[in-house]
């Protein structure tokens, strides 16, 4: 035996995979932007008039982030995301709106007890890192 691992494939995983992919993403972002519509203090927040093409960069983004296709990237370069929403006051209170739309997007996926604190951590950090406007 020479350890010679020709013709063996080795498939690397990431939390991507893990989660399900793009269905599972899309589904949170979807249920997240559902919130999002009906939010008195987020809404402005979003000026496009179809929510869609913001959910549809947030799933890139996120797909991204956990391991998945670099389409976010080849179409718009690094995230930048402290810039990207410098125009707009993110407060604590609407860092934490933000939030109890993203658990309701979690909620809605049926993620084991480790991948949603997983994720959840990433995105409660997150939502603290984008405040740049003091209550």
């Amino acid at each position: 035996m020479t350890g010679d691992n020709s013709g063996v494939t080795e498939q690397v995983s990431s939390f991507f995979n893990e989660i399900g992919g793009e269905p599972t993403i899309r589904a949170i972002v979807d249920r997240f932007y559902a919130g999002v519509a009906d939010d008195p203090l987020l809404r402005p927040m979003y000026p496009e008039e179809d929510l869609a093409p913001a959910a549809d960069r947030f799933s890139l983004f996120l797909m991204q982030y956990w391991g998945g296709p670099t389409t976010y990237s080849e179409r718009r370069g690094h995230p930048r995301l402290r810039m990207r929403h410098a125009p707009y006051a993110v407060t604590p209170e609407a860092a934490e709106r933000w939030l109890v739309h993203f658990r309701a997007g979690l909620d809605e996926v049926a993620l084991t007890e480790e991948q949603d604190a997983k994720f959840w951590e990433y995105v409660t950090h997150a939502a603290q890192f984008m405040i740049n406007t003091p209550a």
